[in-house]
């Protein structure tokens, strides 16, 4: 199986690179993991709506570029759907059931993604009705996919 995780921007908070590490050698032994940082735009101090708008252009043409094909796609989202821990693990479960061995998760950077990387998505989820930084939702998702396998394998995880 292949993930791959396709973010905006690289990691600039160091410490939450060894939680990224320990959770990229953790699943190491389930699925071939592709962390996938694409170039962000500089946001203006009072960005208007068209700024934004341009800014996601100019990312989402990077994103829909490096999404492989035939590859499942998850595009993380405020107003996505959220799910529990049980409900993405089933989800993942029955997408390989169904034939997919390629799953790609799409963070978006500091302005969110645009309607049409959006539209690209197979599947819109939100992690949270909290509010995170896009470099905190990499380790955050990193986690969960990880508990997802420990559940399909009926394997204990406790942390």
């Amino acid at each position: 199986m292949e993930i791959n995780i396709i973010t905006v921007g690289s990691l600039k908070s160091s410490f939450l690179e060894p939680g990224i590490e320990e959770f990229k050698k953790r699943l190491s032994r389930y699925c071939s993991l592709n962390i996938i940082e694409l170039k962000d735009e500089t946001v203006p101090k009072s960005p208007s709506a068209k700024d934004i708008e341009a800014l996601q252009a100019l990312e989402g043409e990077r994103i829909v570029k490096n999404i492989p094909e035939r590859s499942y796609v998850f595009a993380l989202d405020v107003k996505g759907k959220p799910m529990t821990s049980t409900g993405f693990a089933k989800s993942l479960h029955n997408l390989q059931v169904r034939g997919y061995s390629s799953f790609s998760f799409v963070i978006g950077g500091a302005t969110g993604l645009s309607d049409f990387v959006l539209q690209q998505a197979d599947y819109r989820f939100s992690l949270s009705h909290m509010t995170f930084t896009h470099q905190m939702i990499r380790l955050i998702l990193l986690e969960q996919i990880y508990r997802a396998f420990k559940i399909n394998n009926n394997e204990p995880y406790h942390l």
